[in-house]
């Protein structure tokens, strides 16, 4: 492993069990095992060394879910139908938990995407909806599509609903810290993904007492 990648790593780590803004370049630097100037001439900056981890973990992930994505407006294009709710759920969550599953550091990584939803910190929540942004866009217009009897701030505000859910299962699927909430309720990613598709199709697309108009 070069210099690089073990910065990389001790990076993902820190930021994912104690926090962007909690991990100096100190603390990173000895869990590396190098120096700050190694660290600038690599990344310059602990944001760019942030936006460094996201890249190289969430780029695969997002590659998995246009491609799926894309293939579902497509086929709906061709046959003239609508895209169905629970294909398009399932192709968005099921690379968050299939992506890099047996690569090292997965785990801290789907931590650092779990924390960045359920604690807010404004410089990673930057740096992921950016890398995040032409997926979300497609979700966002095979949604609207999938859903044409609700508003466009009802799909808009949904999607953000099953953004959070997602953000939690993520979190305490990968974080020590839930396990003696869930140690009667340990789950497997397969069975989480079954549940999260359904919870939030019946969510998604239920239109009783809906509000706002398209």
């Amino acid at each position: 492993m070069d210099t690089k990648e073990e910065i990389l790593n001790a990076a993902e780590v820190l930021f994912a069990r104690s926090g962007y803004h909690a991990s100096s370049m100190r603390a990173i630097t000895e869990s590396a095992g190098v120096n700050l100037a190694l660290v600038n001439y690599h990344f310059g900056s602990k944001e760019a060394l942030l936006e460094a981890v996201v890249a190289l973990r969430l780029r695969p992930v997002n590659e998995v879910r246009l491609k799926r994505l894309q293939e579902i407006r497509n086929r709906s294009e061709e046959l003239n139908i609508k895209p169905d709710l629970p294909e398009i759920l399932r192709a968005y969550i099921e690379p968050v938990f299939g992506t890099g599953e047996s690569e090292r550091g997965w785990a801290d990584f789907a931590n650092l995407i779990g924390r960045a939803f359920t604690e807010p910190d404004e410089t990673v929540q930057k740096i992921l909806l950016r890398h995040m942004k032409p997926a979300n866009q497609l979700m966002l217009e095979l949604l609207r599509a999938a859903l044409p009897d609700l508003s466009g701030q009802e799909v808009f505000w949904r999607y953000q609903f099953l953004i959070g859910a997602l953000g939690r299962a993520i979190r305490m699927n990968s974080s020590p810290g839930y396990e003696r909430l869930k140690k009667n309720f340990e789950t497997d990613s397969e069975t989480l993904i079954e549940m999260l598709v359904s919870f939030a199709s019946a969510g998604m697309g239920k239109t009783e007492g809906r509000v706002g108009r398209r």
